[in-house]
């Protein structure tokens, strides 16, 4: 398909661009395809959608690999000096290592799930409601700055600690503001005007 120009589609659309799905061409219906599939993951709905699942693998992958790497303690049992429910920790560490290996094995992944299931809904969580808020906001504002993030990061922070009180929730407004702030910054470090002489050399 050769190129039409920039912008025609939207000054003179063709004459396939509202027809039904069906009656179009294979090329056609693959190009209707794409552009509702863009049109998709531009969207509000689409980006949080996009960022929640995105968030849960990497989330599910990162609490994987840190519950793997805890074997200071077996399944994260507590120190020896602690006791829980009249126990020492001492011995629940020995009543663990007194068990055969297959079953220390199936305790030890069955551990490696929970944990990883649990950072995969966090981490899904916060990057779901992050980006809905921040393309709400986008979009109520009609304005792409540093703005958005610093209030998606403010409202995110402060949903998730909003049970522990007030102060709380303030602190953790504050957090994820500022860290939001300085991911914004470095990404839009180089969207700065070119030099004077930039074209000039």
């Amino acid at each position: 398909m050769g190129y039409e120009g920039f912008g025609l589609d939207h000054i003179n659309p063709p004459p396939h661009k509202n027809a039904p799905f069906k009656s179009l061409t294979q090329e056609q219906q693959a190009e209707r395809s794409a552009e509702l599939m863009v049109d998709f993951m531009t969207s509000c709905p689409g980006k949080t959608i996009i960022s929640g699942v995105t968030g849960f693998a990497l989330g599910g992958i990162m609490g994987l690999f840190l519950s793997s790497m805890a074997y200071d303690t077996p399944l994260h049992t507590p120190s020896p000096t602690t006791s829980i429910a009249g126990i020492n920790g001492q011995a629940m560490v020995k009543q663990f290592a007194d068990l055969p290996m297959k079953q220390q094995i199936r305790l030890q992944f069955s551990d490696m799930g929970k944990k990883s299931y649990s950072s995969a809904k966090n981490f899904g969580y916060i990057g779901m409601i992050y980006s809905g808020v921040e393309c709400t906001v986008e979009s109520i504002r009609a304005k792409n700055d540093i703005f958005n993030g610093l209030t998606a990061g403010c409202l995110t922070g402060g949903g998730l600690a909003y049970k522990n009180g007030p102060q709380a929730a303030l602190v953790g407004c504050a957090g994820f503001a500022a860290f939001s702030l300085a991911i914004d910054l470095y990404m839009k470090s180089e969207d700065g005007k070119p030099p004077k002489n930039d074209f000039n050399e």
